[in-house]
C-alpha cells in the first residue's frame, strides 16, 4: 500500500460501477406495465457511487463506513489496542458521524475470533416488560402503517450496543476503557464536516424535523440540512459519551441520561412507549455460540461462520449458498454480472431460504429450534431434499420445509419492511479479528433525539428496533407468529456478520458484513461467492452489481443488467424490478502471501484503513 490513509472523501461519480463492469442499462431499465408490484423500501437512499481502489495491509486492518471512523479504529490499533478496542472507537464516532445508521441508542452483533475461537457477542435490543403482542396493531385489530410505528416511542427498545461492546472488552480489549473513546469525544467537541451522504439523507428525511431536538440540531431555521461541509459540534453527545468512558454501561441505565431515554419514549406526543428505568437496568448482553457451517469453494474446505439466532442471517446465507451448491448453476464462478441462469437459480434457492426465515426464526429464548437445534436447517440432507425443489422456472410458491417430521407450531409471518445498520470489519496484530454489525433500525431510528436537558445542543438518536417484530402476533387460525413481540424478547434481525476460515488449518481468512435490513443477507452471500468461488478480491466483490428477492419480486440493482437478462428472467415467471440496491459492505481478506486486502462499498462513504 503506498498512501496507507486514504482521502476521506471520494469524488461522486454516479456511473462509475456501470462503467467498471460493463454493465448497461438498456430498455430492461423500464419496468414492464406487468411488474406491479413496487420495490421493497430501502434502509437508506442512495446517495451516489464513490471510487474505492481496494487496499492491502500487512499487520493490522479497519473497514469501516466513514473514513473519520475508519481512522479512529486504525489510530488505536497503532496504539497497541485489540479489535475489540478498535471496534469501540469506531462505533463511537460512527455514533457521532454516521448518526442515521447506528449509535449508543442501539444494538450491534459481534462476533470475534482470538486465534482459537469464535464468539458471539449479542447486543440486539429487547422489548420492554409491558410490551404486548399487539404492540403494533391499532384500534381497529390492523396493523399500523409502518411508518407510523417507526417514528413513534411504541418502536424504541432498550439500547444493547454499549453495554454488549463493555462485554467484549472485558474479555478481549488491551487499552483502557475510557482512552477508546477519546477520538469521538474529541471530534464532537471541534466539530466534523457534513458528508455528501448525510447531507442527502437529511434532506429527503421528513419525520426527523417533529422531533425539536433532532431539528435544531440537523436543519437550519429555515428547515433545510446544514450544508455540506457545514462543521456539525454535538456538545450533548461529549457529555454522554464521557460519562460512558467514566462509568461505562451504567451511563445509559441509570441517572440523568437513562431519565431523558425513558423520557423521549413515554412522553412521545402521539405514539408513547412503555420503557421503564427498570427495562434499561434489567439488560444483559449475552455471549452466544456462532453459528457454523462447512462449504466447499473451488476444491477448498471452509467453515463459515456467523450470528446465531435472534440473527436469521447466517441460516439464510447458508441456505443460500448451501442450495446453489446443489445445482448445475453452483458450479458457475460469480465472477461478473451474473446471468439469467444463474439468477434464476439463486433467487429459488432464496426463497426457499426466506420461507424457513418466516416459519420458524426467532430469539432462541423464546423459539425452540426445529428438531433441537438451529444447525438442522443447515443439514446437508435436508438441504439435498430442499435443492429439488428448484426447477428452470419460477415456482408458484416457496413453503418452508419440515423437520423431524413434525408439523411447526408457528404460523408464518408476513411480510413486511426491514431496515438498518452499518458494519465493521477489523484485523489486529495479536491474531484477533471481528466482524461486527451495528444498528439503530431504520435511517436515524424513531426519529427521537436525546438530550438531558442541561443545555447543550445535540444528542444521539433512538432505536426503532421493535418494529423488527411481526406487526402481526398470529394467523387468521390463531397460530402465533414466532417473531410476535414478548416482555424482554429480542426481534428477529438479518445482521449477518461473517468469519471464514479454512477447515483444515483454522486459519482465519474473511471478515464480511453489510447494512441493508434483509437484504444484507443478500449483500453478504453475493461477497462470500464471489470472493470464495469467483476468486475476486474484496473490492472487486463488493463492486459487483447487487441483487436478491424477499421471496416476492426479483430485484436488480438499477442501470447494472442488460435488457436480455431482465427478459430471460421474466420469461421464466419473475417480477423484476430494477431499483437503487445501497448495500455497505465492509470486507477483509487473507490474501495467498498474508497481506490484508480490504473492500470497502463504493454505494457509500466507507474506506478501509491500517498499516
Amino acid at each position: 500500500m503506498t498512501d496507507r490513509t486514504p482521502p476521506l472523501l471520494v469524488r461522486v461519480l454516479p456511473l462509475l460501477i456501470g462503467l467498471m463492469m460493463g454493465a448497461c442499462a438498456g430498455p430492461g431499465g423500464t419496468i414492464r406495465s406487468t411488474d406491479v408490484a413496487p420495490p421493497p423500501a430501502q434502509p437508506e437512499s442512495a446517495s451516489g457511487i464513490q471510487a474505492k481502489p481496494g487496499w492491502s495491509f500487512s499487520r493490522h486492518a479497519v473497514a469501516a463506513a466513514n473514513p473519520l471512523a475508519t481512522e479512529a479504529g486504525a489510530q488505536v490499533l497503532r496504539a497497541g489496542g485489540s479489535a475489540v478496542d478498535a471496534a469501540i472507537a469506531v462505533q463511537m464516532v460512527l455514533a457521532l458521524v454516521e448518526p442515521q445508521s447506528s449509535g449508543i441508542g442501539g444494538g450491534a452483533f459481534l462476533l470475534h475470533f482470538d486465534g482459537k475461537r469464535v464468539q458471539a457477542f449479542d447486543g440486539r435490543e429487547t422489548a420492554p416488560a409491558a410490551a404486548t403482542p399487539q404492540l403494533f396493531l391499532g384500534t381497529d385489530g390492523k396493523p399500523l402503517p409502518f411508518m407510523d410505528a417507526v417514528a413513534s416511542g411504541r418502536s424504541v427498545g432498550v439500547p444493547g450496543a454499549v453495554a454488549m461492546l463493555a462485554l467484549a472488552h472485558r474479555q478481549h480489549g488491551t487499552l483502557p476503557w475510557a482512552r477508546l473513546f477519546e477520538p469521538a469525544i474529541a471530534l464532537a467537541d471541534r466539530g466534523f464536516a457534513v458528508s455528501p451522504r448525510l447531507h442527502s439523507l437529511l434532506a429527503s428525511e421528513t419525520a426527523l424535523k417533529a422531533d425539536p431536538v433532532a431539528a435544531t440540531y440537523f436543519y437550519r431555521a429555515d428547515g433545510t440540512p446544514h450544508p455540506v461541509g457545514h462543521v456539525l459540534k454535538n456538545p450533548e453527545l461529549v457529555a454522554v459519551l464521557r460519562r460512558i468512558a467514566a462509568t461505562g454501561p451504567a451511563a445509559l441505565t441509570d441517572g440523568p441520561v437513562a431519565r431523558a431515554i425513558v423520557a423521549k419514549v413515554t412522553q412521545h406526543p402521539v405514539r408513547p412507549g412503555t420503557l421503564a428505568l427498570d427495562d434499561l437496568q434489567r439488560y444483559q448482553p449475552k455471549e452466544r455460540e456462532a453459528l457454523c457451517f462447512d462449504h466447499t469453494a473451488v476444491a477448498r474446505a471452509l467453515r463459515i461462520c456467523g450470528f446465531p439466532p435472534p440473527s436469521s442471517g447466517a441460516i439464510a446465507v447458508g441456505q443460500i449458498m448451501g442450495l446453489l451448491a446443489r445445482t448445475p448453476q453452483g458450479t458457475q464462478p460469480l465472477a461478473g454480472v451474473p446471468g439469467a441462469d444463474w439468477l434464476h437459480t439463486y433467487m429459488e434457492a432464496s426463497r426457499l431460504a426466506f420461507a424457513d426465515r418466516a416459519q420458524y426464526l426467532g430469539d432462541p429464548d423464546f423459539v425452540a429450534p426445529p428438531a433441537g437445534h438451529w444447525n438442522s436447517l443447515l443439514a446437508p440432507h435436508y438441504l439435498d431434499e430442499r435443492a429439488k425443489l428448484i426447477t428452470p422456472t419460477r415456482a408458484p410458491q416457496a413453503n418452508p420445509g419440515q423437520l423431524g417430521g413434525v408439523a411447526s407450531a408457528w404460523a408464518r409471518m408476513p411480510e413486511q419492511p426491514e431496515y438498518g445498520t452499518s458494519h465493521i470489519s477489523i484485523v489486529d496484530r495479536f491474531g484477533n479479528a471481528l466482524a461486527m454489525t451495528t444498528t439503530i433500525e431504520a435511517g436515524f431510528g424513531a426519529r427521537l433525539m436525546v438530550n438531558t436537558g442541561e443545555g447543550r445542543g445535540g444528542g444521539f438518536l433512538l432505536n426503532n428496533q421493535l418494529t423488527d417484530f411481526s406487526f402481526t402476533p398470529t394467523d387468521a387460525q390463531g397460530q402465533p407468529v414466532a417473531n410476535r413481540v414478548e416482555p424482554g424478547k429480542r426481534p428477529r434481525s438479518s445482521m449477518s456478520p461473517t468469519l471464514v476460515f479454512d477447515k483444515a488449518s483454522g486459519q482465519l481468512l474473511m471478515s464480511a458484513g453489510s447494512p441493508g435490513g434483509a437484504l444484507i443477507i443478500h449483500f453478504t452471500a453475493k461477497t462470500l461467492l464471489a470472493t470464495l468461488q469467483g476468486g475476486l478480491s474484496p473490492q472487486a466483490a463488493i463492486d459487483l452489481p447487487n441483487f436478491g428477492t424477499l421471496g416476492g419480486p426479483v430485484m436488480l440493482e438499477e442501470q447494472r443488467f442488460d435488457a436480455a437478462t431482465v427478459q430471460a428472467l421474466r420469461d421464466r415467471g419473475h417480477t423484476v424490478n430494477q431499483t437503487a440496491m445501497t448495500s455497505g459492505l465492509q470486507a477483509l481478506q487473507r490474501s495467498p502471501s498474508g497481506a490484508w486486502l480490504g473492500g470497502a462499498d463504493p454505494r457509500r462513504e466507507g474506506v478501509v484503513a491500517g498499516d
